[in-house]
């Protein structure tokens, strides 16, 4: 009987858990660090980093950023910069204030608290926002201008303008309707969170089942049941525990107090109820849906990586590389007036500093999610969880003390960094 050291043959390769698996190396990595990021400042904080509060307050903080992040994987990974997301931001929120406060009330007669003024607020500002990003996209595509300089006049030009239309003046309150947009004032309660969790863990599983099907059904190789099971498992623990976590943190008894005498009502002793899932939230994981599609399933996302990956052959195999661009701007135009919304809801009003660096974190947060600033590389949820961790570093430093200069030189640290990481990781495994 021969071994295969007789024979020649080489002996079959022992697959590890992770390839097996088929996970991400680098999403492993991110996660394991923000893992590590959480715990060490929990520790040091004597527990109070990781309370449902401050996970809470997390999630709603991030929510700003990491919708504009998605939007600007596109524009990274075309090769392309945006440095005006955040002026843009103040420019939407400016125009949806005004529109609120003065132009409705004045002109229409419609007040606040009107059942369509936070519609055509938030419609207004997406058409704004969609405007000027395509104005941006054309100055870029048509007229080849490097899109370093159009933004990077767009960050002058867009806050100033927006200055002007307030003429320098915080505008606010807002509308009840369009305040339950940022965070605690508006929230799903634990009942509809915990049916929104079931819902998207019975969408995760559909997802595995399907993508093992669609495989199968072309005959490329698939995952052992096992390991199927052990990704719907962990993706469905993932999901009902952080909604599990969004439930156990309750509203304070002195606010169910007042909610409950402006309804003219006492409140019940002993009566509690959770804050659940805030809207803001929820928005933000249907804007990564939605972008997660349009990156993997549409003509749209293949043009997209296509003509990050080398735009001569895009150019060549018939790509309007040119009217890409403007789409890819106008998208993330429109993104940044949903994030304004976001953002000048949790303020209760609009603000001439709302979005202030906002460029700089939304671009942190999709190169250290694991977008090449070369090109033609980039995941939605890579921003997402870079945007995460950006605001995780920055929670944690100003629960330990850290003051803002320090936090800002630690965040530049750690950008400067994970693009160091991403360059030797992409040479090691033949991406770079």
């Amino acid at each position: 009987m021969t071994d295969a050291a007789d024979t020649g043959a080489a002996a079959p390769k022992r697959r590890s858990l992770i390839d097996t698996l088929e996970l991400d190396t680098r999403l492993l990595g991110m996660i394991g660090a923000f893992i590590i990021l959480c715990v060490t400042f929990d520790l040091v904080t004597d527990g109070r980093f990781l309370t449902p509060r401050n996970i809470f307050n997390l999630t709603i903080q991030t929510v700003s950023v990491a919708i504009m992040a998605t939007g600007m994987v596109f524009v990274i990974v075309c090769r392309h910069i945006d440095l005006s997301v955040g002026a843009l931001l103040a420019t939407c929120s400016a125009s949806m204030a005004m529109i609120q406060t003065s132009i409705l009330p004045q002109y229409f007669g419609m007040e606040l608290g009107g059942p369509m003024i936070w519609v055509i607020a938030a419609a207004s500002g997406i058409v704004v926002g969609g405007l000027i990003g395509a104005l941006q996209g054309w100055l870029v595509g048509y007229l080849t201008i490097p899109a370093f300089i159009v933004t990077l006049g767009g960050l002058l030009i867009w806050r100033n303008v927006g200055w002007y239309m307030t003429d320098g003046q915080t505008i606010g309150p807002l509308d009840p309707t369009f305040m339950m947009f940022g965070g605690t004032n508006g929230t799903l309660g634990a009942g509809a969170s915990w049916a929104i969790g079931a819902l998207a863990a019975a969408f995760c599983v559909y997802a595995i089942w399907q993508g093992r099907r669609r495989k199968q059904k072309h005959g490329f190789t698939v995952k052992p049941l096992w390991a199927e099971f052990a990704l719907g498992l962990i993706a469905v623990g993932a999901i009902m525990g952080f909604v599990a976590i969004l439930n156990s943190y309750e509203v304070p008894t002195r606010r169910l107090a007042r909610m409950f005498a402006a309804r003219g009502e006492e409140m019940p002793e002993g009566y509690t109820e959770a804050y659940g899932l805030p809207i803001s939230v929820l928005l933000l994981i249907i804007v990564a849906i939605v972008m997660t599609i349009i990156a993997q399933r549409t003509r749209l996302g293949r043009y997209i990586f296509a003509t990050g990956g080398n735009p001569d052959a895009a150019d060549l195999s018939g790509v309007n590389t040119r009217l890409l661009t403007v789409k890819i701007f106008a998208l993330v135009g429109v993104l940044c007036a949903i994030s304004a919304v976001v953002a000048s809801a949790r303020l209760i009003n609009h603000s001439n500093d709302i979005g202030t660096l906002d460029e700089l974190r939304v671009i942190a947060a999709a190169v250290i999610g694991g977008t090449a600033l070369s090109g033609g590389i980039g995941t939605i949820y890579g921003a997402i969880l870079g945007a995460l961790v950006m605001q995780s570093l920055q929670s944690g430093m100003a629960m330990v003390g850290v003051d803002a200069p320090l936090q800002n030189i630690v965040v530049g640290l750690v950008l400067v960094v994970a693009v160091l990481i991403d360059i030797i990781y992409r040479r090691r495994t033949g991406d770079a």
